[in-house]
């Protein structure tokens, strides 16, 4: 028999679905759109019949299957509650009970769990990518926003609430840049992919660059991989972009450090597909900013995940942590 877990990964605009074996691979997946409508009773039936027609077609591949459970990693997601509770990104409102609904439409599932999406990938690492083995590691996310998962003593670190782990929205420059969470200076707005946005856009006013690759972009059409790609032909703003981006990010990294000692940080997401470009100078910054007992000794990885499956493969991770309970 072969055992499988659904994993979903709710985002702004697209819910990705997938079922994934017990060794980390998608077997099959789709895509449905996540509404602007609001009605999330509408939006748990037709997820509910894309998981549906998922394991009947895991099943034709795979005649003897057993599904162990769904995982969801959501914006806002919290485990205790098993809702999303006032996710900005998202068109439901306060706090959704999205396990409870889901299991209306599951009842003899053995495992259905929710967690927020970072906290996903950190499972995810752990049980099927570059964490397998370590006890203590913190997962960095980078996209639209920047999240955290933190595991210590190889469990997952909710709080008291469940909503531990926001290293994004830690204060990087007091007063700083304007956050999307309402605050300012917060690590988001400086080393997320719309925070190296605002970041070329600020070098080419401060410079007053018309010679860059960049300059002809407008702020809308501006994004992480067209940095990289004129990082890649030696654009001075873009390289910029990228070193100060580090530094940044180093910095947070570093504080991180001091908190929870970790053996490794991984590092996931669309910004990170540069290589050395965000490493290098993320690794340099941290080092700088450590105390000399942490010195040298924090890994600062790329995530091992496949990142098209990523989000899917860290959600499912999120049934087999929830059936080892």
């Amino acid at each position: 028999m072969k055992n499988i877990a659904i994993g979903v990964d709710v985002g702004g605009t697209n819910t990705a679905i997938g079922v994934v074996d017990t060794e980390g691979h998608v077997l099959v997946k789709s895509n449905i759109p996540t509404p602007s409508h609001g009605d999330i009773n509408l939006f748990i039936s037709e997820m509910s019949l894309a998981i549906k027609e998922l394991i009947n077609s895991a099943e034709l591949m795979n005649e003897d299957i057993e599904v162990l459970g769904i995982g969801i990693g959501a914006p806002n997601g919290n485990y205790y509650n098993g809702t999303v509770e006032y996710a900005p990104n998202l068109s439901f409102k306060g706090v959704i009970p999205f396990v409870k609904l889901l299991r209306e439409k599951f009842p003899d599932m053995k495992a259905i769990a929710l967690t927020n999406d970072a906290n996903a990938a950190a499972l995810g690492e752990m049980i099927y990518g570059g964490a397998k083995g370590m006890k203590n590691f913190v997962m960095f996310t980078l996209g639209t926003g920047v999240g955290s998962g933190i595991v210590v003593d190889g469990n997952m670190v909710y709080g008291h609430d469940g909503f531990a782990g926001e290293c994004g929205h830690t204060t990087l420059i007091p007063d700083g840049r304007l956050c999307g969470c309402g605050a300012k200076g917060h690590v988001e707005a400086y080393c997320s992919a719309p925070g190296m946005k605002r970041t070329a856009f600020e070098i080419m006013v401060r410079d007053n660059v018309t010679n860059s690759l960049l300059s002809d972009k407008s702020f809308m059409e501006l994004d992480s991989r067209m940095i990289f790609e004129a990082a890649e032909r030696g654009d001075k703003v873009a390289l910029e972009v990228f070193e100060q981006t580090g530094k940044w990010l180093g910095q947070a990294l570093a504080d991180t450090v001091h908190h929870l000692s970790p053996e490794a940080i991984f590092l996931f997401g669309g910004p990170t597909a540069a290589g050395e470009y965000i490493f290098k100078p993320t690794r340099e910054s941290m080092e700088a900013h450590l105390l000399p007992i942490f010195k040298n000794k924090i890994k600062v990885l790329p995530s091992q995940l496949k990142a098209g499956d990523a989000a899917i493969v860290g959600a499912s991770a999120l049934v087999h942590k929830e059936l080892q309970r």
